[in-house]
């Protein structure tokens, strides 16, 4: 192949190896921020999120999946389960394995009213940004039972 041909695919993967590096640099940044902060505690997770909460701690949301709500007297784990996948009605979504952005999004809809669920809007009501970010991380952290449609016939 005559080198004109390929340099259309050059500038391609050159533009792709420039923003896989961009990435690979605020990851690095990102990280090295947070390795100082004793919020980051071995076995908890730490990432920005698009939900622009702090990062989350597995840990500590394990706890509060446990803890019994003011609001209805229930924990997340009563309504959802231990590891977030044996719901007790089956409109309840399994959290177990979720995107942990996913979780904290719906959960701050929840707390701003955006999202009504007679349940769930006073649940996550008084519920912190680090709150919504532990609960996050925890539920992303257990094994999933999700399936998508990939491969749904």
């Amino acid at each position: 192949m005559s080198t004109a041909k390929n340099a259309p695919r050059f500038a391609i993967v050159l533009l792709a190896a420039l923003a896989a590096a961009a990435c690979s640099q605020s990851q690095v940044e990102s990280t090295e921020k947070s390795a100082g902060d004793p919020g980051h505690a071995s076995g908890e997770h730490g990432s920005s999120s698009s939900a622009g909460l702090p990062a989350g701690r597995v840990e500590a949301g394990d706890k509060l999946a446990h803890a019994k709500g003011k609001a209805t007297g229930q924990s997340c784990i009563d309504c959802h389960g231990p590891d977030g996948n044996t719901p007790i009605d089956a409109t309840y979504p399994k959290l177990g394995g979720q995107y942990g952005d996913y979780l904290a999004h719906a959960l701050q809809a929840y707390r701003s009213g955006d999202r009504q669920h007679p349940l769930m809007s006073p649940q996550a009501a008084n519920l912190s940004d680090q709150d919504i970010a532990d609960l996050a991380a925890y539920f992303g952290s257990r094994a999933s039972q999700l399936k998508d449609l990939k491969n749904a016939h």
